[in-house]
């Protein structure tokens, strides 16, 4: 009976997982900054919540409190004359699940590297690649941008266990952003479809593990208090993502869900800044309905032109 619940909860964490890149919440993804700006960002979020699972398994009070902490980098260059960037992530997670099914109450304990995501923007209407000079006499209006972020399968994965924090699996998203500045207030709207590969050795008795494509609206209302603070309200909506084992479809598992939250930007020197942001589920057809606080610690510079 142990090993059923632990099976359940597994099923039910190994499919909500991967759709956490679709609840992103990222406001000012697609504003552009001048050529050869770096950044570094240090950040620690905790998620808390239940994982609703629908009639899906039968298996009640199913939550997790999950800590990441994630490192990554981002570089802006010139892309043909348009403003573009590279990002790298690389998260590390730490989770503690728990659930009953039959009356059996079970914990689940697992840390690791998540999967890594890269990512790769450019502006195509409204940022040309400029420098700090150009830069500091260019006020935006409205820029139109598009992006392809890739996650890669780099976590610790063993398939003997039914719960993991990667995916086994590579996943793609091709994306549109809109950004458009009035005054101290600013607007971002993004739309992009996430694809996935096979997870071709899954968990034994059920190796092949396939997703259908999740779609996934995204917008932003900031406003400019001074530059470098600011704060916005964050809103998204994304659906699909049917699961299936060895070719067999899970159409109960298809999401329809949105999460809202806010965030604050808040700059402590010349080069440094802290970031604080919180979400809540607001619709959830299946999924996890978590709460979510992040804060970020980020330090920036400009490049040096080469010669």
């Amino acid at each position: 009976m142990r090993f059923f619940l632990r099976f359940l909860l597994a099923a039910a964490i190994v499919t909500s997982c991967p759709s956490l890149r679709a609840q992103d919440l990222s406001p000012r993804a697609y504003v552009i900054t001048p050529v050869r700006s770096n950044a570094v960002n240090l950040t620690y979020s905790f998620f808390d919540g239940s994982i609703i699972l629908g009639n899906a398994v039968p298996i009640e009070g199913a939550t997790g409190r999950v800590n990441v902490q994630v490192l990554s980098y981002y570089h802006s260059l010139n892309f043909f004359g348009r403003s573009s960037s590279v990002a790298v992530v690389v998260p590390y997670g730490v989770g503690n699940f728990d659930g009953t099914a039959a009356g059996v109450e079970a914990h689940l304990y697992r840390s690791g590297l998540l999967d890594s995501t890269f990512r790769f923007s450019v502006n195509l209407k409204g940022g040309p690649a400029m420098d700090l000079r150009e830069f500091s006499k260019w006020r935006q209006k409205t820029l139109i941008g598009v992006s392809f972020k890739f996650t890669a399968p780099t976590s610790q994965y063993d398939p003997t266990k039914l719960v993991n924090f990667g995916t086994n699996r590579w996943s793609f998203e091709p994306e549109v952003g809109l950004s458009k500045r009035r005054g101290h207030w600013l607007i971002d709207t993004y739309g992009g479809v996430w694809f996935f590969t096979e997870n071709p050795n899954f968990y034994p008795g059920a190796p092949e593990q396939s997703k259908s494509p999740v779609g996934s609206f995204e917008g932003h209302l900031s406003y400019d208090v001074r530059p470098r603070l600011w704060v916005s309200l964050d809103g998204n909506f994304w659906f699909g993502g049917s699961t299936s084992l060895n070719g067999v479809p899970s159409p109960s598992t298809s999401e329809r869900n949105s999460r809202v939250g806010a965030t604050l930007s808040l700059p402590m020197t010349k080069h440094q800044s802290i970031k604080f942001s919180y979400s809540d589920g607001a619709y959830i057809r299946y999924g996890g309905n978590f709460q979510n606080i992040s804060v970020g610690w980020q330090y920036s510079w400009l490049g040096k032109k080469l010669k």
